[in-house]
């Protein structure tokens, strides 16, 4: 198509809703950059970092602004104090989800908790979820998946120790993290050098790219076709394919009477009992196990990982709290041997060591777009109804006015003095790393224990350096931006083995 005729078309939709907004009442916005016609403020957004970009901009405009993304009005939170008021004053008007198109498809139209709206249904598979998925009793199951593969990584660390080598603790934490999510999700040990893992980690970070991708049809609705022209409906089309193929692979394993029952209920095995018993109000169907799956899996690959991986980097960084972390680890396993799930309520500085470590990196940085149900306001100011609404969840751990003078240091300590009531469930909205209300994750607490236990184990059983030549002030600590946020850098250290 002629580009003319594209940029002629897009002036007269502009000057069409330019002309209908100058009827409507005024409205007390929030402040913000200027942006340009039609495409608003998209030039100015930066792809890799958003959070530092909208952080900079929350410190010229304050702690609530607002700017226009295409066709849509996009309002940023940046501190503790506006994030109560929209995450516990007010959350019911912002639970809504914005109908993104790559979020719909990959998530089976909604029906996947993360990006789906604030329904009835919803609200019957949050409830599921947290009794026969996420329970206290039902991540205790999976303690052993987690503890062997703790040790598959251990002996290969020691085999680095051993031959006096160095090891890529960023690929070794990933490996980890996919073999029990895996584990835990399909009852299955892929080799994590095969053609299955390869083939899991390939669909699972397409579908990864695809939840974060904004199309032409979000912020320009009548251009949708662009996304045509430009092949992304086609790459989204391709993924799902691929994605559903896969799932459906699995399911039919499950309902397979032959196949050996694993020694650990995965995931999938309850959600197939519970579509044989149909619960609920609702027709559950293979397409809402799939979309439960996706709620596993899609979080829960990389996110362990990157946290440990920032811990790790934090402490090579400031060996007075590695020392002080791996004291009190060896103090309280003694000569045991490894670190198993009971040992870490006895352990408050290594819990500090990630809260800490999840304030300043935390993984999910900007946390997952609400919509304005209703008109509200917020910080005194107009929020009109359908406003995308993003938490910037790492410019809130750095609110002076929630974390004093020195939020951009690294101090563990501070957990066990001043902010030793602070925790990351949902009520502390300073620390914000899971969410909070009525979209919080419902999977933290299966989260939490895939960090906390190889984290554990790697203070107690290693002494860590840098390799030969580098010191702790040449670690770089740019930021990988997908759906978590991992360092760009891969943490390369040396082990020596201390038991």
């Amino acid at each position: 198509m002629d580009l003319f005729l594209i940029i002629a078309a897009m002036v007269a939709v502009a000057a069409f809703f330019l002309l209908r907004s100058s009827t409507k009442k005024s409205l007390r916005l929030p402040p913000g950059p200027k942006g340009l016609p039609i495409i608003g403020n998209l030039h100015q957004m930066e792809k890799f970092n958003p959070q530092h970009f909208l952080f900079r901009l929350s410190k010229l405009y304050g702690p609530i602004f607002t700017m226009k993304i295409g066709g849509r009005r996009l309002a940023v939170i940046s501190s503790a104090e506006l994030a109560k008021e929209l995450l516990k004053t007010q959350d019911l008007n912002f639970t809504a989800r914005p109908l993104l198109k790559g979020q719909q498809t990959m998530s089976y139209q909604g029906r996947e908790l993360g990006f789906g709206q604030y329904t009835a249904y919803y609200r019957e598979m949050r409830k599921m979820c947290m009794v026969n998925l996420f329970s206290p009793n039902r991540v205790a199951s999976f303690r052993p998946v987690r503890e062997e593969e703790c040790q598959r990584m251990m002996e290969k660390i020691y085999k680095a120790a051993d031959q006096s080598g160095t090891v890529d603790l960023s690929e070794l934490l990933l490996s980890f993290t996919n073999c029990v999510v895996c584990r835990q999700a399909f009852g299955k040990r892929y080799n994590e050098y095969g053609t299955e893992m390869k083939r899991f980690i390939n669909i699972l970070y397409e579908t990864q790219a695809l939840l974060g991708t904004l199309f032409f049809s979000d912020l320009f609705p009548y251009f949708g076709f662009l996304d045509n022209l430009t092949g992304l409906s086609a790459r989204l089309k391709r993924a799902f394919k691929e994605l559903d193929t896969y799932l459906q692979e699995l399911l039919d394993e499950t309902l397979d009477p032959s196949r050996p029952k694993p020694e650990t209920e995965s995931f999938i095995d309850l959600l197939m009992q519970i579509y044989k018993d149909q619960p609920f109000s609702i027709k559950f169907t293979h397409e809402n196990v799939k979309a439960m799956i996706l709620d596993i899996v899609v979080p829960g690959t990389d996110t362990a990982a990157a946290v440990v991986v920032w811990a790790m980097t934090y402490l090579i960084k400031y060996p007075e709290a590695m020392k002080k972390a791996q004291d009190e680890v060896r103090n309280v396993v003694g000569d045991k041997g490894y670190v198993s799930e009971e040992d870490i309520p006895n352990l408050p500085y290594l819990k500090a060591v990630i809260k800490e470590s999840l304030r300043l990196e935390p993984v999910i940085p900007i946390l997952l777009h609400r919509e304005t149900i209703a008109d509200a306001k917020i910080g005194g100011y107009d929020i009109p109804a359908k406003t995308i609404i993003q938490v910037n969840a790492w410019a809130v751990s750095r609110d002076t006015a929630a974390w004093g003078d020195n939020p951009n240091e690294f101090i563990p300590e501070r957990f066990m003095n001043e902010q030793k009531g602070v925790d990351f469930k949902g009520q502390d909205f300073e620390l914000l790393p899971f969410g909070s209300g009525r979209r919080m994750c419902p999977a933290m607490h299966l989260g939490v224990a895939m960090v906390e236990i190889p984290f554990a184990n790697l203070l107690y059983r290693f002494d860590w350096s840098l390799p030969t030549g580098i010191k702790p002030e040449d670690i770089k600590m740019d930021v990988m931006t997908g759906l978590a946020m991992h360092k760009k850098d891969h943490l390369v250290l040396a082990p020596r083995t201390h038991i």
